[in-house]
């Protein structure tokens, strides 16, 4: 016997409204200063030619662009179940976020590689050069704010874990992007200055294309590391182990409930989890009691773990088990 424990209901749609509005802050505050950034690059690379800064002002392009795509998905994800998709569409984010890291890889690591090896190929001097220190010192500051922003929002939820081993176990893509988009933009503004100085002090301006390269093989790194960890998100994760181990346990501790054979989870979205459970039930139990404890079951998991969305159950009389003369999981 197979039960769906909930029906369908907008509650879906709005699961983790609270958490996409941080995620929200977090990546409008990117938006507003990477645009900013982009319109003073641009200028900057006009006026001075250097290749390296302009590299910098499509890196500030692509980001402003994906940061613009990682709202899309925001909005779109919140929308209702409908009878084409009746668990509603939370995994548009995680689509959307796909999207982000191969756009950062085709449209600012391969961009900033070609037009530094045109510059290493017919290198040209750099002209007013103070301009573009200026300008990557005033970037530097407003993309130090918008990574502050990104960096309180992950730790809010990082506890005692590792950088890496957070961003593994996370399922709301949009807050690590950002940090990560924010920390490879950092280190591009660093990567800029140290060649144009390296340009001016040498007398060398093979070194501002070589900038210009160095700037999209990290973006190129960058664009690899958040297409693997969306990828995974976007096929579909388990939710985290405390949360399995802890429906586990609430379902144990159900009189009726013989053995519990599997806790299967998936996320949908990053406040959106479903739940299947697969249970023997004591034999001498009657189908009314049944009935009771997959309603208390659910009302329960639900309360814990409000994440929890939906609960499908499949049910077996006890002697299922003894059949197959399976042990419990612990």
């Amino acid at each position: 016997m197979a039960r769906d424990a909930a029906a369908v209901s907008p509650e879906l749609a709005s699961a983790g409204d609270a958490g996409d509005e941080e995620s929200g802050k977090v990546v409008i505050a990117a938006v507003a200063a990477n645009l900013a950034i982009t319109v003073t690059k641009f200028g900057a690379a006009l006026i001075t030619g250097s290749a390296s800064m302009l590299s910098e002002a499509v890196h500030s392009l692509v980001d402003t662009g994906n940061e613009a795509l990682m709202l899309v998905g925001l909005k779109r994800s919140r929308k209702p179940p409908d009878e084409r998709h009746p668990f509603g569409y939370a995994r548009e984010l995680y689509f959307w976020t796909f999207v982000v890291a191969l756009v950062i890889f085709a449209g600012g690591a391969v961009v900033s590689i070609y037009e530094g090896v045109e510059k290493i190929l017919h290198p040209q001097p750099v002209e007013q050069a103070w301009i573009n220190f200026v300008v990557l010192g005033v970037a530097f500051v407003m993309e130090a704010i918008s990574w502050v922003v990104a960096l309180r929002a992950f730790n809010a939820d990082r506890g005692e874990a590792g950088l890496f081993e957070t961003v593994h176990a996370s399922k709301d893509p949009t807050v690590f992007i950002v940090l990560f988009e924010d920390s490879a933009a950092l280190v591009g503004l660093i990567i800029a200055a140290t060649c144009l100085s390296a340009d001016l002090l040498l007398d060398q301006p093979v070194y501002d294309g070589v900038g210009s390269v160095l700037i999209g093989l990290v973006l190129a790194a960058t664009a690899g590391f958040l297409a693997y960890e969306t990828k995974s998100l976007l096929i579909g994760e388990s939710a985290r182990p405390d949360l399995v181990h802890g429906v586990r346990m609430l379902v144990r501790e159900e009189e009726a409930v013989d053995h519990v054979n599997e806790v299967l989870t998936i996320h949908l979205g990053p406040k959106v989890v479903i739940v299947t459970l697969s249970l023997d039930v004591r034999d001498e139990v009657s189908a009314g009691q049944v009935e009771q404890a997959l309603a208390r079951i659910e009302r329960r998991v639900k309360e814990r773990f409000p994440e929890i969305r939906r609960v499908f159950t499949e049910v077996r009389a006890g002697e299922h088990r003894d059949r197959l003369g399976r042990p419990e999981p612990g």
